[in-house]
């Protein structure tokens, strides 16, 4: 009994707590995450990378080609070989990457936000040709898809209606 009344108080605690400090979720009516859905153009892609970036940002915050914001970015990779044998032939690589991004206001050509993000991933060189081929291809679509990660949260964290 006593652990059932301790869970209520916690919960009590953390609600009131939450509340006090202005929390919001961000998926919750009224939340940055509501108000960026739609919201924002994501600027087309014209290499493998940026297609994955913009696969995986609209499916985070929606597809709206008119709406009211524009989001530019710049994507830079580089490899690095992370395995090597004796032999001096290369078993793992290392994928590196940064983009840089800025929401512009359409109306004003203001711009709202703008940061940058990098993150890394890897893959296995060893293997058959097609076989390094495709665990490549599948390094950097995951990092793109980390990357729209990481721009989706920095948007919403400091979405506020922005250009209001």
């Amino acid at each position: 009994m006593w652990l059932s009344d301790r869970r209520s108080f916690l919960a009590l605690l953390l609600a009131g707590g939450l509340s006090a400090c202005g929390f919001t979720p961000v998926y919750a009516p009224g939340g940055s995450g509501e108000g960026l859905q739609g919201s924002v153009t994501i600027a087309e892609p014209d290499t493998r990378e940026g297609f994955e970036l913009v696969k995986a940002l609209e499916a985070r915050l929606g597809r709206n080609l008119s709406a009211r914001y524009d989001l530019n970015y710049t994507i830079t990779t580089r490899t690095q070989g992370l395995g090597v044998t004796a032999a001096q032939e290369i078993t793992r690589t290392q994928v590196m990457g940064e983009v840089g991004y800025e929401v512009v206001e359409r109306d004003t050509d203001q711009v709202v936000h703008k940061g940058t993000v990098s993150n890394f991933t890897s893959y296995s060189s060893e293997g058959s040709t097609v076989s390094t081929a495709a665990v490549e291809r599948d390094a950097y679509r995951r990092l793109m898809v980390s990357m729209a990660d990481l721009i989706t949260t920095r948007l919403m964290a400091t979405y506020s209606g922005w250009g209001s």
